[in-house]
């Protein structure tokens, strides 16, 4: 289980967990942007980052290397996300939006740009969400408006006017429900008719949210807590109040990655604030004061991202891709043409 994190400092950290020891060890830590950095994102051992110097960088999480940066952008970059297959241990495309409204659409393999798409007009997009299929994404912008962008014809299908201006849209697992934060207020809507079906009310200013397979919401954010909303009732199930000592920038729900789930799936799940620190929480242990591991930064933390699959530590590579993720695409691609011989037999 890995944490990658970014920093107001132009620091991003990788960190992995162990959950018998209840440690996190740092792997790597390093100034990787010119500016502050806004967003992170990862899919099996690649990991994106960007920034306000309008950059993203890529990383191998397990050979602690780089693996390049992309200059499709002209403005802030707001927001990443990996579409990974299911049965892929690696991602198939990367979606990006920057603050001047755009989208740019990234082929994962070797990282070749293939779109970009002018989503909001001159309005700086605050979030995107990937539906689970890939074949679709939302938007939230500072125009006040969700935009409904189809990823396979490359075009916005629809923008929605909202009330107020949304900072946050996430879809569950399944996809058939989706989420949007604006102010103290989070609404939980259907996808296929954006029908609002509750309408939970935080005390203070909701920053991050991350959906879980057994069907909460977890929200952090100015109260420095980290509460969980079942989305069936609308109603609270639990809180760790006081979580950190300032807001709460970044939750993960670190679930299994092999599809299994349990009564207590998942029960790992882990928190970034702006006061430097990461920590990791056993949610079946609601009344414990401290938590299961945590590892302090010393930098204001502005994201928070995370995986669940195991992976061996390479040495860093020379070249623009680690042998990790070229052994990934080729045990893949060997697996997907046996598939395909087992069904033509």
């Amino acid at each position: 289980m890995s944490l990658v994190a970014g920093s107001y400092e132009k620091f991003i950290w990788g960190l992995t967990l162990k959950p018998q020891s209840q440690s996190l060890t740092p792997l790597f830590s390093y100034p990787s942007h010119l500016s502050s950095i806004k967003t992170v994102a990862i899919s099996g051992s690649v990991v994106a980052s960007g920034g306000d110097d309008d950059t993203i960088h890529l990383y191998d999480l397990s050979a602690a290397s780089s693996l390049g940066s992309l200059h499709q952008h002209s403005a802030s970059v707001t927001a990443l996300s990996f579409y990974a297959p299911p049965n892929l241990p690696f991602p198939r495309n990367l979606i990006s939006a920057d603050a001047a409204g755009s989208l740019a659409i990234f082929d994962a393999d070797g990282f070749v740009h293939l779109t970009t798409l002018s989503v909001h007009r001159n309005a700086a997009i605050n979030d995107l969400a990937l539906h689970p299929s890939g074949e679709r994404a939302l938007t939230v912008a500072r125009d006040n408006c969700l935009a409904v962008v189809n990823l396979v014809r490359g075009r916005r299908n629809c923008c929605l006017r909202l009330d107020k201006e949304a900072t946050l849209v996430k879809f569950n697992a399944s996809g058939d429900h989706f989420f949007m934060a604006a102010k103290e207020k989070v609404s939980v809507h259907q996808t296929e008719d954006a029908r609002i079906l509750f309408e939970l009310e935080c005390s203070k200013p909701v920053l991050c949210a991350a959906p879980a397979r057994n069907g909460l919401l977890y929200t952090g954010g100015e109260d420095k807590s980290m509460t969980a909303w079942d989305i069936k009732t609308g109603k609270v199930a639990y809180c760790l109040e006081d979580a950190h000592t300032s807001r709460v920038k970044g939750i993960v729900v670190l679930t299994d990655t092999d599809g299994s789930t349990g009564d207590d799936d998942p029960y790992l799940v882990a928190s970034g604030s702006s006061d430097g620190s990461i920590r990791v929480w056993d949610v079946r242990m609601v009344a414990r004061e401290k938590p299961l591991a945590e590892y302090n930064t010393r930098s204001r933390l502005t994201c928070l991202a995370g995986t669940s699959l195991r992976f061996r530590r390479q040495k860093p590579q020379d070249g623009s891709k680690s042998k990790t993720v070229k052994r990934q695409r080729l045990e893949a691609g060997k697996n997907a043409k046996a598939d395909d011989e087992t069904k033509e037999g």
